[in-house]
């Protein structure tokens, strides 16, 4: 056996690994693009199934009727779930008769005392937000649903409600906005 014998042989080894890899890789690639080609139900990067038959979404107002809480509840908590849509999805925002509808109505809003001291006053003061939800897809009945989604958010009884109200109803809006979206279109 010559000494150059092994050293080629050497090299012919990895090489046909390579190639073998390089051809499994490949193959791979192939059987996945056909496989997601064939798929029903469209995925994106927030987890939300859509059908592909869905294309259009309508958010209506969501109408205050609780008895506290400001005047812009109302349009704040619509605006929100419209973005949500607009953001997470590719489905088109149409005043009427979508392929997916939302409808209900904010019908709480409390403040409440929490963690209370031994001179009976409050540490903590939650606000809680509850929203009716009627949710109606055209395309598959088996997805409708109305029901409430309530949220809160804590805040010290030595904060000013009205310092911090627009912040608190912010990160209830997106908890709620959150939970309606899973509910909707995220069926895990």
């Amino acid at each position: 056996m010559s000494c150059h014998a092994v050293p080629n042989t050497l090299y012919f080894i990895p090489n046909t690994l390579y190639q073998i890899t390089k051809l499994k890789n490949l193959t791979f690639l192939i059987f996945l693009l056909i496989s997601l080609g064939s798929c029903k139900v469209n995925y994106s990067l927030s987890g939300a199934s859509i059908s592909p038959e869905v294309k259009t979404i309508t958010v209506k107002y969501f109408q205050k009727t609780a008895a506290l809480g400001p005047a812009s509840l109302s349009q704040t908590f619509t605006e929100a779930l419209k973005d949500k849509f607009i953001s997470q999805t590719n489905l088109n925002v149409v005043d009427r008769e979508g392929d997916l509808t939302f409808e209900g109505s904010i019908n709480n809003y409390v403040i409440q005392p929490l963690a209370i001291q031994a001179n009976e006053t409050a540490a903590k003061n939650r606000l809680s937000i509850t929203v009716n939800v009627k949710f109606t897809n055209l395309k598959d009945e088996k997805q409708n649903f109305e029901t409430g989604f309530t949220r809160y958010a804590d805040f010290e009884s030595s904060q000013n409600i009205s310092s911090i109200e627009d912040q608190l109803i912010k990160e209830i809006d997106d908890q709620l906005v959150d939970d309606i979206f899973n509910k909707a279109v995220i069926n895990w």
